[in-house]
């Protein structure tokens, strides 16, 4: 749970400097600075759990799946995932960098951020909606026993 719990940290947090910087001014620029290093470090900490998770317990979910009624699970769900968290990663990596910046002196500045925010908190639903349909197929997996 913890890896979900710090992907819904990244999605919300990125999704509030998204709207800090859509309503920015100069009171707001430190809050965006802060709320982009907790996306970053949210995204950080739920990739080092899921890779742990992944490394050592998810086989045997694997084989559950794709053993089941819903092998797409993993052979899309997981892998289009597998693929798509580095993307993710790398965006909330960047997020604190573009914020660092003086964004009250340049629209260009904000609108950086705006889409680093806006592509993670995409990505992380996305991310999320993944994790729960590959859950639902260890689940149906299970009861197809």
């Amino acid at each position: 749970m913890a890896h979900v719990l710090f992907g819904v940290a990244c999605l919300l947090t990125a999704l509030w400097v998204f709207v800090d910087v859509l309503n920015f001014s100069e009171t707001n620029q430190g809050r965006i600075r802060k709320m982009s290093w907790a996306a970053a470090i949210s995204m950080w900490l739920a990739f080092l759990i899921g890779g742990y998770w992944y490394v050592f317990f998810y086989k045997a979910d694997r084989a559950i799946i794709l053993k089941g009624p819903w092998p797409f699970a993993h052979s899309f769900f997981m892998e289009t995932k597998e693929h798509l968290v580095i993307l993710l990663l790398m965006l909330a990596t960047y997020l604190p960098i573009a914020a660092a910046g003086h964004l009250s002196a340049s629209q260009d500045a904000r609108r950086v951020v705006l889409w680093a925010a806006g592509l993670v908190a995409l990505l992380a639903l996305m991310m999320e909606g993944e994790g729960a349909t590959i859950a639902i197929g260890v689940k149906v997996g299970l009861l197809a026993r």
